[in-house]
């Protein structure tokens, strides 16, 4: 009779078949979501998960600040009490200036007009982000389906190429100055002041900022064109336009989502500098854009007037930008796993 060899004990055991009620059975891992692994590899960059809790912190603080913060931020006091709240400082300042014109009831101070600064940070806030976010929207359906047209069609290639190229040799801040001029005033009568200049912005930050994922997206579909499995679906029939949803649409998401993230940050800048210039909304229709010019009369004397908007435009910019770099790494399928 021999003896069982005993295992090494630097030797794992090697998984087999175990016995389960006098029937075998194989141990395997139960098989997971594409979206998990996503949210894995999304894990990892540490970059992206501190700019996604910035953009979801200043989100959460500009759409839900107002609802808990109850100041009206285009409120004007009158007799007594606009002297006694114009031009107050932050109460931050007290700490080094015990002299600064302070009030607990204002933690950001107010303007030369006595407006309650922390509101109309939060409504500036909400007002360029909903820019943001409109305008990249509409930039993305505009390139995504300009790009996929442009690479799975060839007859459509030439001449949407070279429309994307004129619009790339377009000065685009200039055409966008001329633009709100000629139609600020009927799109105001239309939708009324605020609404006609958000659809005024929207439409032009959109119509504008488009070509650079329609290039992007267009060299993919070309890739793509000439895989296995759609020159497969092609062999069997399938039409245009389900191979396209089906097969080309989900294997170019990650440089959409790219791009999309990249759309919100490009939009709420050229919004802000629209308003900056004075281009923007109305003077009394506070952004960050807007808060930002009316700062720089009085920066000396009051710098947070400016600073303050102009943090919150940078911290935002930034946050969406490592946020979509961390989504280019989760999503991608080349990089995931490594």
């Amino acid at each position: 009779m021999t003896e069982p060899v005993p295992s090494s004990p630097l030797q794992d055991p090697v998984p087999g078949p175990v016995s389960v009620d006098g029937e075998s059975a194989v141990l395997t891992k139960p098989p997971r979501s594409q979206w998990s692994e996503v949210w894995d590899q999304f894990k990892t960059h540490k970059g992206a998960l501190f700019g996604a809790f910035i953009f979801l912190f200043i989100s959460l603080g500009v759409f839900i600040g107002p609802l808990l913060w109850r100041v009206d931020p285009t409120f004007l006091p009158q007799g007594r009490d606009f002297l006694n709240l114009r031009d107050t400082r932050p109460i931050y300042v007290a700490l080094w200036d015990s002299g600064a014109k302070v009030n607990w009831a204002h933690p950001l101070g107010t303007d030369n007009l006595g407006r309650d600064t922390l509101a109309r940070l939060m409504f500036g806030g909400r007002v360029s982000i909903a820019v943001g976010l409109t305008a990249m929207v509409l930039a993305l359906f505009l390139g995504t389906a300009v790009g996929v047209l442009a690479g799975y069609f060839r007859r459509l290639d030439g001449p949407l190429m070279r429309l994307t190229d004129l619009f790339l040799a377009l000065p685009l801040l200039p055409l966008i100055l001329v633009a709100s001029l000629l139609f600020r005033d009927p799109l105001a009568a239309s939708f009324g002041t605020e609404g006609g200049i958000f659809i005024l912005i929207v439409a032009l930050i959109g119509i504008t900022s488009w070509m650079q994922t329609a290039r992007i997206v267009r060299g993919d579909v070309l890739a793509l064109k000439e895989r296995e499995f759609v020159l497969a679906a092609k062999s069997i029939g399938t039409k245009p336009g389900a191979l396209i949803s089906r097969h080309m649409l989900p294997n170019i998401l990650s440089p959409i989502m790219v791009s999309a993230t990249l759309g919100i940050a490009t939009a709420i800048i050229t919004e802000s500098a629209l308003s900056f210039l004075g281009f923007g909304f109305p003077p009394d229709f506070p952004t960050w854009g807007r808060l930002l010019n009316d700062g720089v009369d009085r920066l000396v004397s009051y710098p947070e007037r400016s600073v303050l908007p102009g943090i919150l435009i940078s911290l935002v910019v930034l946050s969406v930008n490592y946020l979509g770099d961390g989504l280019r790494d989760a999503l991608d399928p080349r990089i995931r796993g490594r």
